[in-house]
């Protein structure tokens, strides 16, 4: 019944906010929510029609957690695009690289291969932390970091292969960039961006600008077919989202465009310092997503 109460609420919320709201009246709104909300908001989302903006703190770096997987994804078409990979190239599955946390390669039998296509599929759709270290193991951190910053992105940057946890925790990190090498930056993890910069990459993809058209097209199809609706756009309805969601203990992170009928809204939302580690799809962190991936996309919409 408190559920019930709590949608309510929120839909007489999000029905208060003018649907083509000033930055003051955004800001407000926004600024309202996260003051309310446990943990540390960063955010920065733009509409990709009008070019209308709005930012907390957006060009300051954050952990990625997962959503390093997006530019990991891009250095694959890319160098699928020079001729130095072939997305039907297979992969060969070891039970040295399997590591556990979200994906289903981990479970595979050691000795299956997978071409690196289906590899990316799994690295995004199911944040698969195996197949991003076998994908990491053939292209290196290092390129994805060189692509980054010849993009022009000098905050987005591979850090290392992902750990797991559990049983198949790797207890060393391995897979370690020239950056994730330098003492300051082992504080982010596996990776590191800024919300601005996550939008920069979305919105060159929803440009066909990243590598090419058809390849930025193919991308976005499988951002599309992301599983995890727990943050951006989760109370949406009939809206196509591509999106790809982060997760450590203390923090939630999101990243994506909503195709909402006034326009594409492209944003990233990063929640740190979450005080409880909560591990279901009612984590504080990602309920506040939610609500302002909402409030965002009214807020942005198309005057």
């Amino acid at each position: 019944m408190a559920g019930v109460f709590k949608i309510i609420a929120l839909i007489l919320f999000l029905a208060s906010i003018p649907t083509t709201a000033s930055a003051d009246q955004l800001g407000d709104v926004v600024n309202g929510q996260i003051r309310s909300s446990p943990g540390t908001v960063t955010l920065y989302a733009k509409n990709l029609q009008t070019g209308k903006a709005f930012s907390v703190k957006g060009n300051e770096p954050v952990r990625t957690a997962s959503t390093i997987k997006l530019a990991i994804m891009a250095e694959c078409y890319a160098e699928a695009a020079n001729g130095n990979l072939n997305l039907s190239e297979k992969l060969r599955v070891t039970e040295d690289e399997k590591v556990s946390g979200s994906g289903i390669v981990q479970d595979l039998s050691a000795g299956d291969e997978l071409p690196v296509r289906d590899l990316v599929d799994l690295m995004i759709v199911l944040s698969d932390n195996t197949a991003t270290n076998l994908i990491l193991n053939r292209i290196g951190g290092n390129a994805v970091n060189a692509r980054m910053k010849q993009l022009g992105l000098e905050q987005t940057r591979v850090m290392r292969k992902i750990l797991g946890d559990g049983k198949n925790l790797k207890p060393t990190p391995s897979g370690i960039t020239k950056e994730g090498a330098k003492p300051e930056n082992k504080k982010w993890g596996i990776g590191r961006s800024s919300p601005e910069e996550m939008v920069a990459l979305l919105e060159k993809l929803y440009r066909g600008e990243l590598v090419s058209k058809a390849a930025s097209d193919e991308m976005l199809e499988i951002l599309k077919r992301q599983r995890d609706r727990n943050g951006i756009g989760r109370d949406m309805k009939d809206v196509v989202i591509a999106s790809k969601s982060g997760a450590l203990d203390h923090l939630r992170s999101d990243v994506g465009i909503v195709y909402s009928k006034p326009g594409p809204i492209a944003m990233a939302i990063t929640v740190e310092d979450i005080p409880e580690v909560n591990w279901t799809s009612d984590n504080p962190g990602l309920l506040i997503i939610a609500r302002l991936s909402e409030i965002l996309t009214d807020g942005l919409a198309s005057p």
